[in-house]
């Protein structure tokens, strides 16, 4: 199985938490779900390593702090996906800083839901009770 790792990184806007999504270049993807920052580790890398490695290439963005929200596996693919999240650092904003997407964006929660790839929407639920217990 084929594995992959990322974040799911979020931020206050006006009492509102929004998360970083991204969204795949290439014309075949025009109408491709969001999905977190991700991508297959290294030979050797941890997981959490890719991930963070991940976010910083396709967004540019640096990960602090990383607490784990477990794994999903794609329906279709039987790709399996690793995520962690955490607050994204103030000072950064996201940007397209690969070929590989076209779109790097926070967006709300209620927005999050309706881009995200459908088997990566449960990192949402899960970052949202993660929240909940601190």
């Amino acid at each position: 199985m084929k594995m992959t790792a990322g974040t799911l990184l979020y931020k206050e806007v006006d009492g509102e938490i929004h998360v970083l999504l991204v969204h795949p270049s290439g014309n075949y993807n025009r109408r491709a779900p969001w999905s977190i920052p991700k991508g297959m580790p290294d030979e050797g890398e941890e997981l959490e390593a890719a991930a963070r490695r991940e976010t910083l290439e396709e967004a540019g963005i640096v990960s602090g702090d990383l607490v784990p929200l477990g794994y999903i596996d794609y329906k279709k693919s039987r790709k399996r996906v690793f995520c962690w999240g955490g607050i994204a650092p103030v000072d950064q904003q996201p940007r397209c800083a690969s070929w590989e997407i076209d779109k790097a964006e926070f967006v709300s929660l209620a927005r999050a839901k309706e881009l995200i790839h459908v088997d990566q929407a449960v990192f949402i639920d899960r970052l949202i009770e993660y929240l909940k217990s601190v």
